[in-house]
């Protein structure tokens, strides 16, 4: 605890030295000040954490100092001392100017030093934020992509060098790492930046719309197609288009999207007229490709034809330095997005976001800072805000057991493990596929089937 700083300022000096020699028994590291314009040359030098100041003070009293504080010193956590004439304006203090905490005199001795080691833990974890908030406008971000690694910089590096040009891209990549934002960054590189960008999702798609999505379709092509329709390839002319999970598409559409990719002309279904297009083609798949075309799952000559540039991401678990910054950044925009005041991560939950696996890679990560910022209702995220699975708390053995009685029909057996894993992966599609050892695709067929027939909810 030498590096846990506390300044003591009380214009009594046996005060000040009673009170600091009981704090630097408790481990701290003390310094004393007689006034509040003495304290503010004593900030500067001896970079406290925590400030305990007594409220009234000859020339600069406390009050005073506190808002000097907190104009230039934000990080510092201050606790004021006050006797019975000024509390109700150390309350004020606490609510309005940003106060840690206020005691009245006489001081109970126990409970300062519990406040004591949550301001100093508190003002710490503030400190620690502002560096990686430092750290990402000088050099975290990269386009939307965030982190500093030296697995994250090599990736940069590829970005860089290929975005300028129009050649085919294949995003590797487990779940949930980030393929559609290397696609996103490499468009925002491009010179196509102005011109749209279209992201499709194969695995999320149906079979029978998928042709009809990609190429667009004509008015009475078949049943249903009451009016015409433009293709994703044709809304992303003279832009980029990105196949997401590209391994998942059938293998006779492959055949006719190896064939547009070659004549850059598309036509539509029940079209007779070829519209040329000029769009550049990322292509992204959670499989290793290889493998895919060995196991029929992807063609072999589509492979070849959009393979010219391989983007290999890594999954979270090997670049864990930059879940910090990865972190810092998720909460400031989450915090943003649903007007909560988290702004800061304590150092319990951070060692804990670095000590968990992350099989989700950095899509699960983002949805535990998500809840997390929703359920904090001050400015730093604690233990209790992170889930069970990622604190490493093991639930009790029928929260993961799904109850299923004799005789109960196999669908709806079916149907009860599903949406029940589903709820244990806080609504995380992909890693409940994952957990299921189903393809996303069917997943979301499933899903579709039980809200068509209005059953989707579980008992």
């Amino acid at each position: 605890m030498s590096e846990q700083r506390v300044l003591i300022v009380d214009d009594e000096e046996a005060a000040r030295q009673g009170l600091s020699e009981l704090v630097a028994g408790w481990g701290y590291r003390t310094a004393t000040a007689a006034d509040g314009l003495d304290a503010l040359e004593r900030v500067d030098s001896f970079s406290p954490l925590v400030v305990i100041t007594d409220v009234i003070m000859p020339k600069f009293d406390g009050f005073k100092l506190l808002s000097r504080l907190r104009q230039d010193h934000p990080d510092i956590a201050v606790i004021l001392l006050t006797g019975q004439g000024s509390v109700d304006m150390a309350i004020r203090s606490v609510k309005d100017e940003g106060a840690f905490y206020y005691f009245e005199k006489p001081i109970d001795m126990r409970r300062l030093q519990l406040v004591l080691k949550r301001a100093s833990e508190f003002s710490s974890s503030r400190r620690e934020n502002e560096v990686l908030r430092r750290q990402l406008r000088l050099y975290g971000a990269f386009g939307e992509m965030v982190g500093n690694s030296s697995a994250m910089r090599e990736v940069y590096t590829l970005i860089e060098q290929v975005a300028p040009s129009a050649v085919s891209v294949f995003v590797t990549g487990e779940s949930g790492t980030g393929k559609e934002m290397v696609a996103r960054t490499i468009h925002k590189l491009s010179p196509r930046t102005i011109q749209p960008f279209i992201a499709i999702n194969c695995a999320a798609m149906p079979e029978t719309l998928m042709e009809s999505e990609l190429f667009g379709h004509e008015k009475g092509a078949f049943t249903g197609a009451a009016d015409r329709r433009i293709g994703c390839f044709e809304l992303a002319n003279n832009g980029t288009l990105l196949l997401d999970e590209l391994a998942e598409m059938p293998v006779q559409l492959q055949a006719k999207l190896l064939r547009v990719l070659e004549d850059r002309a598309v036509r539509r279904l029940g079209g007779m007229k070829e519209h040329s297009i000029d769009v550049r083609v990322i292509a992204a798949t959670n499989k290793d490709p290889l493998r895919a075309v060995k196991e029929g799952k992807l063609r072999e000559d589509l492979l070849y034809r959009l393979n010219v540039i391989t983007i290999k991401l890594p999954p979270l678990r090997d670049h864990r330095d930059d879940i910090p910054l990865l972190t810092q950044h998720m909460i400031e925009e989450l915090s943003r997005r649903h007007q909560k005041t988290a702004r800061l991560i304590s150092t319990e939950a951070m060692e804990l976001l670095l000590g968990y696996h992350w099989p989700g890679n950095v899509r699960e990560l983002r949805n535990v800072i998500e809840r997390a910022v929703v359920i904090c209702n001050g400015e730093q995220i604690e233990r209790r805000h992170l889930p069970l699975h990622v604190t490493g708390q093991t639930p009790s053995p029928t929260a993961d057991a799904v109850m299923i009685p004799i005789g109960m029909p196999l669908d709806e057996v079916e149907r009860r493990v599903i949406l029940s894993t589903l709820a244990r992966t806080d609504y995380n599609k992909t890693r409940t596929a994952e957990t299921l050892r189903i393809s996303l695709k069917t997943l979301h067929n499933k899903l579709k089937a039980y809200r068509e027939a209005g059953i989707e909810n579980d008992d």
